[in-house]
């Protein structure tokens, strides 16, 4: 157990509203956020394969609609890093400290890949060779930037290693790469993102099915495909992410905890029914059942993991952290009106993906190129 007194104290001004209440919106928004956060760099990295296997106007329809997933990512991602703040501030900010030159420098990676989307988006399939060699170069910067995130959440989670890193190097140039569950942990992640990308896939062939039957039975297989193979690796990172967290942990989720065994047993179970309708609808041609059933039930999943990470986290903090500690002073006349522009900007948010087309707009469809020859006839 290392020294109370490297955990900075906990901010002694008071909650604007019940601690459960900050626990539902961090889970929440942290569910939007990381759907946003998956169709960008698993659609980016499935672009990246559709050319590489000469599908180039798969990688085009995708690279149109990066430039505009990348800042929903970054819009959606802050609620929950301001609600992390507030409820685990004191390890958070320690934590970040800690890795203060890569935690900075996910800025600067963050702005040169929103330009380098931007380029690839303008092109307009011109410049194919170029356009592929700066897509390749932002989906490492936004790879790197999720590692970067994964060292500080993992670091902030483990108050005991604080100390070592920080004396060891002073000047904030760190990582939490002696951390067990880092690399299965990213992977995990990694590897969803793939899924959720080969599900936008399936979505824009859904939108295109009766205007360009051809090319949605080439994006819909092409999708449907990437999102089972990925789905099917999760279970083996799953694995390895479970065998590497501290045993007393990983019973948590063994039997020890009726609700996060829940949990893991509802997250596989649905996992292996997204997967037995994704072939069964590629093997029937039902774009229908893929964009509606299998998105609906990935949905589900990524809740659950959503939920079953804040219960991990917590788990690892239980020796540092005691909710009971915080004094809430919650402010009725300013809490409504939070709520009331909460769910209104959802709402506006989902009325601008309709209105921008984000799976078949009518701009995407008037710029796409002339179809050329590689991508006509039966989905390969």
């Amino acid at each position: 157990m290392m020294e109370p007194n490297l955990i900075p104290t906990l901010d002694p001004n008071p909650l604007p509203a019940p601690y459960w209440v900050f626990k539902l919106l961090l889970v929440v928004t942290f569910f939007l956020h990381i759907v946003a956060m998956n169709l960008l760099l698993g659609g980016a990295a499935l672009a990246l394969a559709a050319k590489w296997r000469s599908k180039n106007r798969v990688f085009v329809d995708v690279a149109k609609k990066l430039p505009v997933l990348l800042p929903a990512t970054i819009t959606l991602g802050v609620a929950p890093l301001l609600f992390v703040q507030v409820l685990y501030g004191q390890f958070f900010y320690a934590s970040s400290i800690i890795v203060a030159w890569p935690w900075f420098l996910v800025l600067v990676a963050l702005t040169v890949a929103y330009y380098g989307f931007y380029y690839v988006s303008f092109q307009n399939g011109q410049n194919s060779g170029k356009s592929g060699s700066v897509m390749l170069f932002s989906v490492v910067l936004i790879f790197l930037i999720g590692f970067v995130y994964s060292n500080n959440f993992t670091l902030s989670q483990t108050p005991a290693r604080w100390g070592a890193k920080y004396f060891a190097h002073p000047a904030g140039w760190n990582l939490n790469l002696s951390e067990p569950t880092l690399v299965p942990r990213f992977l995990h992640f990694f590897t969803a993102a793939v899924a959720v990308g080969g599900l936008l896939l399936v979505l824009i062939a859904f939108a295109r099915w009766k205007r360009e039957p051809d090319y949605a039975r080439q994006i819909f297989h092409f999708g449907g495909k990437a999102f089972m193979y990925a789905t099917m690796a999760q279970f083996l990172l799953g694995i390895w992410f479970l065998a590497a967290l501290p045993r007393d942990l990983r019973i948590l989720f063994l039997g020890d905890s009726a609700l996060a065994t829940s949990l893991l047993v509802l997250g596989v179970g649905v996992a292996i029914a997204a997967i037995l309708l994704m072939s069964e609808a590629i093997r029937r041609e039902n774009v229908r059942l893929a964009a509606y059933y299998v998105s609906g039930i990935v949905g589900v999943v990524i809740l659950t993991m959503s939920v079953m990470r804040d219960i991990l986290r917590d788990a690892y903090l239980k020796p540092y952290f005691r909710p009971d500690q915080f004094v809430v002073k919650t402010q009725w006349s300013v809490f409504p009106l939070f709520l009331v522009l909460f769910v209104g900007g959802a709402i506006l948010w989902l009325v601008m993906l309709k209105r921008y087309g984000l799976f078949a707009g009518k701009k995407a469809e008037q710029e796409a190129p002339v179809e050329t020859p590689e991508l006509t006839g039966a989905a390969r």
